[in-house]
């Protein structure tokens, strides 16, 4: 199977539930270059209701000021595909929402919009605790937009499956 096609990416979501219910936690997710597509696997798992809390899809920079709270500053310091804006996502939506958990995407997923700092592929994750912790990271795909994006729900749902993992050790 496919690492980055559907059913390998809902497996993935999966792993994450089962996590999650076994801490008796919650996830809320913010999401950007991937559109709601980490939402959608998650919601695609049976009984995802006791552990997925919701989630924000944050495309614009407005959006992402508004729901999430990132800061302006922020954004013109950094740029919305940055580990501080993805920071700054995990923690809004945590603020706004019952969750234990959050991640967050943002990114360049293609054709267009690159540049050579952040060219297309550049996508940066949060994962966030709601004691405090965040860690960040920012990846390099390949492929196209389509690719691109499902490499990133699948860094995104691994990762989240290493931290609420943690838990359990």
């Amino acid at each position: 199977m496919n690492p980055y096609e559907q059913p390998a990416l809902e497996s993935l979501a999966a792993a994450v539930g089962e996590l999650l219910s076994v801490n008796d936690e919650r996830l809320v997710t913010a999401e950007s270059c991937t559109g709601g597509w980490v939402g959608q696997c998650l919601t695609a798992v049976a009984g995802s209701s006791n552990w997925f809390e919701c989630g924000f899809i944050c495309y614009s920079n407005e959006a992402k000021i508004e729901l999430l709270e990132v800061s302006a500053d922020t954004l013109a310091i950094h740029g919305a595909v940055s580990e501080a804006t993805a920071a700054a996502m995990a923690s809004g939506a945590l603020r706004h929402s019952r969750a234990d958990w959050a991640l967050a995407i943002t990114g360049v997923a293609g054709p267009g919009g690159g540049s050579p700092d952040k060219p297309v592929g550049t996508v940066c994750f949060a994962w966030a605790e709601k004691e405090g912790r965040i860690d960040t990271v920012t990846r390099h795909f390949c492929g196209d937009r389509r690719a691109i994006r499902a490499q990133a729900v699948a860094h995104a749902l691994g990762g989240m499956l290493v931290r609420a993992g943690r838990r359990l050790a």
